[in-house]
């Protein structure tokens, strides 16, 4: 059974986008978020979400550091975009930064579930206007052979996380805000959140505190 969360501020789209992956993929079990952050805590929070599916236009997601950030925290998930934006530039762009899919809202639903079910089983997904400029109909392209990744089961290990993260994991411990640790870090502060996000999942911990208590015991367990 797949899990997929669809992040979009615009509920008749969000909503209508379920309705169609829930009658085109048997059994999916479809989340919810009408905002980045809520989209983030979705991923920290499920165990295992194979496909999250991004509007574009979601007020501080779009660039290329937040999009490259999202990639590196979660890489046994898949993401894809979707927006009412059909510019040949805007889809390189997306799917230059790693992104396994660009699906335009204009599209129908048959059209959707198709694209998604191609990413799913690995491939990546793009419209077809980047072979035929102006074209209405969409195409995949077949994804660098490369296998999809097992998920990790184990948590709590120091060693999972990236240099970015440990670098977070600290602050976070010495109490800073994510807004202070992005300007001490200097990079983005929704870039900050999914590094947070991310260490509280592979830490398997529920919030700062906890993540704190982990570390201080690592620290003291190498000192001794």
């Amino acid at each position: 059974m797949y899990r997929i969360v669809i992040a979009d501020d615009h509920g008749l789209y969000r909503r209508g986008l379920r309705l169609a992956l829930s009658a085109g993929i048997p059994g999916v079990e479809i989340f919810e978020a009408s905002c980045f952050d809520a989209a983030l805590s979705l991923l920290a929070e499920q165990a295992s979400v194979d496909l999250a599916i991004l509007d574009l236009n979601m007020p501080g997601l779009f660039n290329q550091e937040v999009l490259s950030g999202i990639l590196s925290a979660y890489p046994d998930t898949r993401f894809a975009i979707v927006s009412g934006n059909d510019s040949r530039s805007e889809i390189l762009t997306a799917l230059s930064i790693g992104l396994h899919g660009y699906i335009v809202k204009s599209q129908k639903d048959e059209e959707v579930v198709m694209a998604v079910n191609e990413i799913l089983s690995g491939r990546i997904y793009v419209p077809a206007l980047l072979s035929r400029p102006g074209a209405a109909q969409t195409t995949h392209v077949p994804a660098p052979a490369e296998p999809v990744p097992q998920r990790r089961t184990t948590t709590g290990n120091l060693g999972r996380l990236t240099s970015r993260q440990k670098e977070v994991l600290k602050l976070m411990a010495e109490g800073y805000s994510n807004k202070e640790i992005a300007r001490d870090l200097e990079i983005a502060e929704a870039t900050t959140k999914i590094h947070a996000a991310a260490v509280l999942r592979e830490l398997g911990v529920r919030n700062r505190t906890e993540a704190a208590v982990m570390l201080k015991t690592w620290l003291t367990r190498d000192i001794n």
